[in-house]
C-alpha cells in the first residue's frame, strides 16, 4: 500500500464524519437558506485543511458559488463541484448500514466534494504541498437545475486550466470514469390553436392537443439509437374543458446527442419545427443546455493517467460514456479536457436509495491524490 493510500485509509472515520456533516446540511437546490449553509460548512472545512478563504460570487436567488485555489504551480487544475441537490428537507433519512451511507447527496455528489478535498489533503500532509500545481476548486450551487447562474462562471475559470476533474459519482456498476457525455438540449414547444364549440361547431375549431399529438410523433421519431441521439418528451399539458376544442398545449423536450455535430442538426431541427394544421402557430423556447462532452486524445490521455495512479493504488479502472450531462461538459466543450465520475462508489443518484460505500472511499480519493501528484511532478502532455 502507497503513501498516500495508506494515510488516506488511516483516515477513513474522519473522512466519513466529513461526509456525515456535509449530507446532513441537506441543501436543496432552491432553498438558498440551506445551499449557502451547507456552503459554509465546506468553506469551514476546507480552512481547518488548507488554511485557506474562498472568493465568494453572490447570487440573489440561488446559493453563492465559491473558489478555492491552492499552490502556484505551472499546471492548473480544476475541481468542479456543485453542492445542491434534488432533495427536499427532511425527504430521505441519513443512516449509515451495512457499510454504506445513505441520504439526499451522497452520491450526488457530497462524496466527492470529500473525496477531492482529502485527496488534497492526503498530498499535503505525505509531501508538504502542492509541488508544480495549481489548484483551483470552484463550488457551485445550481447544477442540478441546469447551472443556469454558474454557467459563466465555470467557463471563464476553466480558460486557465490544463485540466478539468469533475467529482460527480462514477458509472454505479463497475466504478468506471466518465470520459464522454451525451450533450442536453432543453426546449419547450407551444402551440396555439382556435377554440370552439366541440359539439356545434367542431371543424371551426383548430386543435392545439391534436397539433402537439402530431409533433411527439415527429420529435420522438427523431431517436437514433444506433449514433446515441434520443428525444423525450417529459411533461405534456393543455385544454380546459372537454367541451372545447383546445386553442393551447405545451411540451418540455429533451434530447440527448453525442457529438457536436449532431447538437447542431437536432438544434436546427427542434428550433425548425413548422406547424402540421393549417391555422395553428408554434412558439419554441429553449437551447442546448450543456455540448457533448467528447472523447478526445487529451481526454484519453488524462484517462491513462488516472488509470495509472489507479494501478499504483492496486485496483482497475475503465471508462464509459454516460448520456447524461454535467458541468465538465461546458469545459470540455471548450476543449479543455475533462474526466468526470471521480466521486464516492454508490448507486441511487436522485432515488430513494441513494448511497455510497464507504470502504470504497479511501482507494478512490488515493487514486485522484496519486493523479495530483503525477501531473505535478511530471506536468500534463495533451494527447
Amino acid at each position: 500500500m502507497g503513501e498516500l493510500h495508506k494515510y488516506l485509509s488511516s483516515h477513513v472515520n474522519h473522512m466519513t464524519e466529513d461526509l456525515v456533516k456535509l449530507v446532513k446540511a441537506e441543501s436543496p437546490t432552491q432553498d438558498k437558506e440551506a445551499v449557502d449553509h451547507c456552503g459554509r460548512l465546506i468553506q469551514r472545512m476546507f480552512y481547518d485543511a488548507f488554511g485557506v478563504q474562498p472568493e465568494i460570487f453572490p447570487e440573489e436567488r440561488q446559493g453563492d458559488h465559491f473558489k478555492f485555489t491552492l499552490g502556484d504551480g505551472k499546471t492548473r487544475v480544476l475541481f468542479l463541484v456543485h453542492f445542491d441537490t434534488v432533495w427536499d428537507k427532511g425527504k430521505l433519512p441519513i443512516e449509515e448500514r451495512d457499510g454504506k451511507l445513505y441520504g439526499p447527496g451522497p452520491f450526488d455528489m457530497k462524496s466527492g466534494i470529500i473525496q477531492a478535498m482529502w485527496a488534497m489533503k492526503a498530498l499535503k500532509e505525505t509531501t508538504g504541498g502542492f509541488d508544480g500545481l495549481t489548484i483551483d476548486v470552484l463550488c457551485t450551487s445550481d447544477e442540478e437545475i441546469g447551472s443556469l447562474s454558474s454557467k459563466a462562471l465555470i467557463k471563464e475559470t476553466a480558460k486557465d486550466a490544463d485540466l478539468v476533474l469533475v467529482t460527480e459519482g462514477p458509472v454505479h456498476d463497475n466504478g468506471a470514469l466518465k470520459t464522454s457525455r451525451s450533450g442536453v438540449g432543453i426546449y419547450e414547444l407551444i402551440v396555439r390553436g382556435h377554440s370552439s364549440h366541440a359539439g356545434s361547431h367542431h371543424q371551426a375549431g383548430r386543435s392545439a392537443i391534436k397539433e402537439l399529438a402530431h409533433q411527439i410523433l415527429h420529435l420522438e421519431g427523431m431517436t437514433d439509437y444506433s449514433i446515441g441521439t434520443t428525444v423525450s418528451i417529459g411533461i405534456v399539458e393543455g385544454g380546459g374543458r372537454v367541451n372545447v376544442v383546445p386553442d393551447y398545449a405545451r411540451a418540455s423536450i429533451d434530447f440527448r446527442v453525442k457529438t457536436s455535430e449532431e447538437a447542431e442538426r437536432m438544434v436546427k431541427a427542434v428550433e425548425g419545427l413548422t406547424p402540421f394544421t393549417e391555422g395553428v402557430t408554434l412558439e419554441i423556447n429553449g437551447e442546448l443546455n450543456r455540448p457533448p462532452m467528447e472523447r478526445t486524445p487529451d481526454t484519453v490521455a488524462l484517462f491513462r493517467i488516472m488509470q495509472e495512479a489507479a494501478w499504483t493504488v492496486g485496483f482497475e479502472i475503465d471508462e464509459a460514456h454516460i448520456g447524461g450531462g454535467s458541468d465538465g461538459n461546458f469545459t470540455s466543450g471548450m476543449g479543455v479536457p475533462t474526466i468526470d465520475g471521480l466521486g464516492g462508489i454508490g448507486d441511487g443518484a436522485h432515488a430513494n436509495h441513494e448511497h455510497i460505500v464507504i470502504g470504497e472511499m479511501p482507494k478512490r480519493t488515493a487514486m485522484i491524490a496519486e493523479t495530483l501528484k503525477r501531473i505535478g511532478t511530471e506536468g500534463f502532455q495533451r494527447g
